[in-house]
């Protein structure tokens, strides 16, 4: 998933999770009902602990933060969602499938899906959510992902079953490019023009497993199952996204029972290692940690400076110090995730050498250097990371100030031309192919905040979109892998897990599936 929007997908370019002061109601909500074998004491509510405030006006063209999406994951449903070439979830569409020259894809949809309030759902549906996408006054956070070459896909229905998708140029990632959107109802925002702020976002009307119910503000969103669910009726009968800002509250909310679920740091993971009440479940989102440069900075643009910040570097230390157990992380030697196709490991891995490091500087004439690093004040993960990076390098003869900042501010600076920090930390979960990663590398891409530009670089992203060969498709990405970590503008930490901590008497967690940014790809098969 090529996620534009601050990539949580962004939510996720930082792919942050925050741990903010303050905390809201956590009053306990067991609300039960008598199930089929007459246990009256069977709750019938799913209550997931958040961080975040999705608001009330999620929508599926504009929405993009992490909680915002899972929002929209509950209440909407995509044609298709693409976790690999071999991993395919249908829910709208009963197949997708490319001509013999990969230019157009061809939906079949399903014919017994209702939106919530009654109405059928249609190829008509289809064709105005990708357009509505498209359209650039709507800053759809997939309308990147749509466009190749310039020229975006062209969508057209064929019946009411059915959706044609052309593409103008080849595009061997279009089949991920073109899932993982969720679908509107077009007898809703017909005739809308600003999507984004429309009261209408205030009531959502989806195709997906729950119906949205309540939002409180800083408080809770709450949705009723959807009986008439296509892929049939949710066995929870009320999941409620219940606000608590501040972690340690949110921990003992879990621990007490008046939670059912939490994203948790690894540094909280001990509080829960002997308990029979809640399990552990660390689950790969396929998100890449790291520390980028920024080149507008005349200290880091010479390649042997950045090469001996790489080799100063103690990649183990820095991930122990933020992830306690190589349970929740891994190293990190390419931009790409493992699961990504055409991973490779086969790069330089800059293995921690102060000696190296001190040679490269001299031979550079960088001597008494001096750099500030920015990160997201409030991340905890990511002030560790600092304070390891910042003594790593001193012993290097390094100086490093530490800037921590607003995750927003962060961001505003990280996408213009800027020049008052010369590194900075973050973090994203993009996608599977490796074409869906090129707006982080290629020159002036959307998401290149490093301001990176390799004229080769360029030019094999724009091959391997369009190699029909596998083999050669794989020499491509590999050798896109080895440049970009030669060149020593991104330096990749960690893959790491996300750890949901949540009630062992849930049940039907595999069925409903852990997967990035959404935690479930189908709440309704979740059951006590």
């Amino acid at each position: 998933m090529n996620r534009k929007n601050f990539n949580v997908f962004v939510a996720i370019l930082l792919s942050i999770s925050f741990v903010l002061a303050g905390c809201s109601s956590t009053t306990k909500e067991n609300a039960t009902s008598k199930d089929k074998s007459g246990d009256t004491n069977k709750p019938d509510t799913f209550i997931y602990g958040i961080d975040g405030d999705p608001g009330n006006a999620v929508n599926v063209i504009t929405t993009g933060d992490r909680y915002g999406l899972m929002e929209i994951k509950t209440l909407f449903s995509p044609l298709y969602m693409y976790n690999g070439k071999d991993d395919i979830k249908y829910f709208l569409a009963e197949s997708m499938t490319p001509s013999e020259d990969f230019l157009t894809y061809t939906a079949k949809l399903r014919k017994d899906v209702k939106w919530h309030d009654g109405q059928a759902f249609t190829a008509d549906d289809v064709v105005f959510t990708y357009n509505e996408m498209l359209k650039e006054e709507n800053g759809g956070w997939a309308r990147s992902q749509l466009v190749f070459n310039n020229q975006p896909v062209k969508v057209e229905k064929v019946d009411d079953y059915t959706v044609k998708f052309t593409l103008p140029t080849v595009s061997m990632g279009g089949m991920e490019a073109l899932g993982n959107i969720f679908i509107m109802p077009k007898h809703v925002y017909d005739g809308e023009t600003n999507i984004a702020n429309s009261p209408k976002n205030a009531t959502p009307v989806g195709t997906g497993p729950y119906k949205f119910k309540e939002y409180k503000a800083g408080e809770s969103v709450t949705f009723e199952k959807n009986d008439d669910y296509f892929l049939g009726a949710p066995k929870i009968s009320k999941v409620v996204y219940r606000i608590i800002m501040d972690a340690n509250t949110a921990t003992m909310a879990l621990q007490k029972g008046e939670i059912n679920a939490l994203a948790i740091q690894p540094s909280d993971s001990s509080k829960f290692k002997d308990s029979k009440n809640v399990t552990l479940k660390p689950y790969d989102e396929g998100r890449i940690g790291y520390l980028a440069f920024n080149l507008s900075s005349k200290a880091v643009q010479a390649k042997e400076v950045r090469q001996a910040i790489a080799f100063g570097l103690n990649r183990d230390e820095i991930n122990t110090a933020s992830y306690i157990s190589t349970d929740y992380s891994t190293p990190a030697y390419s931009f790409l995730p493992k699961k990504a196709t055409y991973f490779t490991d086969k790069v330089e891995k800059h293995k921690f050498d102060t000696k190296k490091s001190k040679d490269l500087l001299s031979k550079a004439g960088a001597s008494d250097l001096k750099l500030k690093l920015a990160f997201i004040a409030n991340n905890p993960i990511q002030q560790k990371q600092a304070a390891v990076i910042q003594q790593n390098l001193k012993a290097a003869g390094i100086s490093v100030e530490l800037v921590g900042m607003d995750g927003t501010a962060l961001s505003k600076k990280m996408q213009s031309e800027h020049s008052d920090f010369d590194m900075y930390l973050g973090g994203y979960i993009m996608g599977i192919d490796p074409d869906t990663f090129n707006s982080l590398f290629v020159t002036n891409g959307e998401a290149n905040y490093m301001h990176y530009s390799n004229p080769r670089v360029d030019e094999l992203f724009n091959q391997g979109r369009v190699e029909k060969d596998d083999a050669k498709r794989k020499a491509i990405y590999e050798e896109i892998q080895k440049l970009i970590i030669e060149d020593a503008a991104f330096y990749p930490l960690t893959e790491n897990k996300r750890i949901l901590a949540i009630d062992s008497r849930i049940k039907g967690i595999d069925e409903a599936a852990l997967v990035p940014v959404y935690t479930f790809e189908d709440m309704s098969k979740l059951s006590y």
